[in-house]
């Protein structure tokens, strides 16, 4: 009898594992449907239709793994009516209505989602009210003015709330809805490019606890992109005064060359991607050609690869055998140069002559020929 209740147990206990359970009422929705969806990173993920009963109950069992515990949304028709945060092994009972009203107990975690999604949208509802008078007078009226100063503090009193809740809640997973929250369309409260610190903080307090959940992943993501933004802006702060934009990259052995310290007379900048044939084409007959030529007159090539398989890239420049500088960092369309030199299109080239950027690109052999000849006489 010992060994058959043990079993029992034991079925019981596996049968609980990797897993979280929602015991839902929802007042109002007799035999009804919820709609449970999961957050993917950035988009909803539809994981099943739950039937309500006569009285509005229900019951659904969430997939979660230990140390990645999952966002969990109810929804009702197009509604949303409950935010969960679930750990694995939670019992949460939630009771919510068809307009978004919702309690939640049995998990601090969506206790705390709960408020953080209370306070956005008492926030939301106050500044969309004062842009709404705003926009319903003179704009150059002192009234005009005093609504502008009063959306101004609005938004800076609620910017250090929430810079103030994640400092408080560093081991919480709160903290990441909290990073992208966006008032509208358009306007992230975490805009300030400082605020790759907080993502940063974030990231580091919550990858002691939960190292393996694709949200922080996502987050460290984030972080590291704000970061090399924040670090691109001081960098051209303090740059010395030049005629183009410098670039910092690894080359094929990881060490990183600065395009302002090539020190050649003449420097072709040239832009591409190695995943594409035409261009590994360009390569050899284009740029090798003019490399030849040109090289021993003051020419060099500063060649900036824009791809995210450095690998490939690395074996391209190998096997194609390219003496010249060839760089990438690996980002691909997230490279800051594209953003330094406003690129739309590839293969590109620019050229640098005597320190100062030669106006104009160029994508064909005739034209860097013609340009090559005339500043390297």
């Amino acid at each position: 009898m010992k060994t058959a209740a043990f079993v029992s147990a034991a079925v019981v206990l596996a049968s609980c594992g990797h897993s979280a359970r929602i015991d839902g009422s929802v007042k109002g929705l007799s035999d009804g449907k919820v709609i449970v969806k999961l957050l993917d990173i950035n988009t909803y993920n539809v994981l099943d239709t739950v039937s309500t009963d006569a009285a509005g109950r229900f019951s659904y069992k969430v997939d979660v793994e230990k140390g990645q515990p999952e966002f969990v949304y109810l929804f009702h028709n197009d509604t949303k009516i409950a935010s969960l945060l679930l750990e694995e092994g939670d019992n949460v009972s939630v009771s919510a209505d068809t307009l978004g009203n919702f309690t939640a107990t049995g998990s601090e975690e969506s206790v705390r989602l709960a408020a953080v999604e209370r306070d956005f949208a008492d926030f939301t509802s106050g500044f969309v009210s004062l842009a709404d008078r705003l926009a319903a007078v003179d704009a150059s009226s002192t009234e005009a003015s005093a609504l502008r100063k009063e959306m101004g503090k609005a938004y800076t009193d609620y910017y250090r709330s929430r810079v103030k809740y994640i400092l408080e809640n560093p081991y919480s997973l709160t903290v990441v809805p909290v990073l992208y929250q966006t008032i509208g369309t358009d306007l992230p409260v975490f805009a300030q490019q400082t605020d790759a610190i907080h993502f940063n903080n974030a990231c580091d307090s919550l990858e002691t606890v939960y190292p393996d959940s694709k949200y922080v992943k996502a987050l460290r993501t984030e972080a590291k992109r704000r970061s090399d933004l924040l670090s691109l802006s001081i960098r051209l702060k303090n740059a010395p005064e030049q005629s183009y934009p410098d670039l910092d990259l690894p080359d094929v052995n990881a060490r990183k060359v600065r395009l302002s310290e090539v020190g050649a007379k003449v420097v072709l900048l040239h832009f591409w991607t190695s995943a594409d044939a035409a261009q590994k084409m360009f390569n050899q007959d284009v740029l090798k050609p003019l490399y030849k030529e040109f090289h021993s007159k003051g020419l060099e090539i500063y060649q900036v690869a824009l791809d995210t398989d450095k690998a490939m890239w690395a074996r391209t420049v190998k096997d194609q055998n390219l003496e010249w500088i060839n760089v990438c960092d690996g980002l691909g369309s997230a490279s800051s140069a594209i953003v330094l030199y406003n690129l739309s299109t590839l293969p590109v080239s620019f050229v640098i002559s005597e320190n100062e950027l030669v106006e104009g690109t160029f994508n064909d052999a005739a034209s860097l020929r013609k340009l090559l000849r005339q500043l390297l006489k």
